[in-house]
């Protein structure tokens, strides 16, 4: 029998997880299964544990579980542990191994897809949940000479900023001050785009040579719609990160990198949604 593994969310009928993984397992002729469930809100361990019992080898969490993920895990890689949030699990002897691809999947997609440097650029990420945890210390590793968290409640941006502040240059605040700033890279990390609504940035935040990334997928999101008018010349979408962070985990579970380039593009002919 094929090794099991799956995507678990809430929602998830929308993911394309099940897709990308059925393309690496092609590619690399490994013999593997892979589903999408389904999880109640309030019954994610208890899913997880139903999954380990039919012989499931590893999961894929994704909105709004990555938080939850974190506290059942038996284990953490160095990457999860600095982001407290898992978006891959490993099930072995040793327990339940959490990990957290999406944000080397994230800096694969900007520096090498984008071909965008960060090293030295203002950086903005909106948002302090699970997603921007995981994006906090990459891209202080890059070494951008500021890193601004917003969220709309500034309270969770600045226990961001507390958690992370040693590795580098980090303020916090809400998006009202933001007004007169500018930035090289804004990243949307919250789940505004997955319900067509716009963070309260205010305009003007970008420079002609400004990225702006929505972790989201599904091409013209109401963030790239305002960033695109607001004069960002650089748009993109979670597409890439999404493929990117799955290779991480393909890897972790199967010991095999797989190509990231003929998925993403075969990614892009569909209409998805989201990360």
């Amino acid at each position: 029998m094929p090794d099991l593994y799956a995507v678990v969310g809430n929602p998830i009928a929308h993911s394309k997880s099940p897709l990308i993984h059925a393309e690496f397992s092609r590619q690399t002729g490994q013999e593997m299964r892979y589903e999408a469930i389904l999880a109640p809100m309030d019954a994610f361990a208890e899913t997880v544990a139903i999954f380990r019992e039919r012989g499931g080898k590893g999961i894929n969490v994704t909105v709004p579980f990555k938080l939850e993920a974190c506290n059942i895990s038996s284990r953490l890689s160095a990457r999860a542990h600095a982001a407290q949030a898992v978006n891959t699990l490993v099930f072995d002897g040793g327990g339940i191994l959490g990990d957290n691809t999406d944000g080397a999947g994230l800096m694969r997609d900007i520096m090498i897809n984008q071909e965008f440097s960060i090293t030295a650029k203002r950086v903005l990420l909106m948002g302090a949940g699970g997603a921007a945890r995981g994006a906090m210390l990459p891209l202080l590793k890059q070494g951008p000479s500021i890193l601004t968290i917003a969220n709309r409640t500034g309270q969770k941006a600045h226990e961001l900023q507390q958690q992370f502040s040693h590795y580098g240059n980090v303020v916090s605040g809400d998006y009202a001050d933001l007004r007169g700033e500018k930035f090289d890279l804004v990243i949307n990390a919250t789940s505004a785009s997955l319900n067509g609504e716009l963070p309260l940035l205010p305009s003007g935040i970008f420079t002609g040579e400004s990225l702006a990334y929505d972790m989201m997928y599904g091409g013209h999101t109401p963030f790239l719609q305002f960033a695109k008018k607001d004069g960002a010349t650089r748009l993109a979408d979670g597409t890439g990160m999404l493929v990117e962070q799955a290779a991480e985990s393909f890897f972790l579970w199967r010991g095999v990198r797989p190509q990231t380039a003929p998925v993403i593009e075969m990614l892009k002919k569909f209409k998805p949604r989201k990360v």
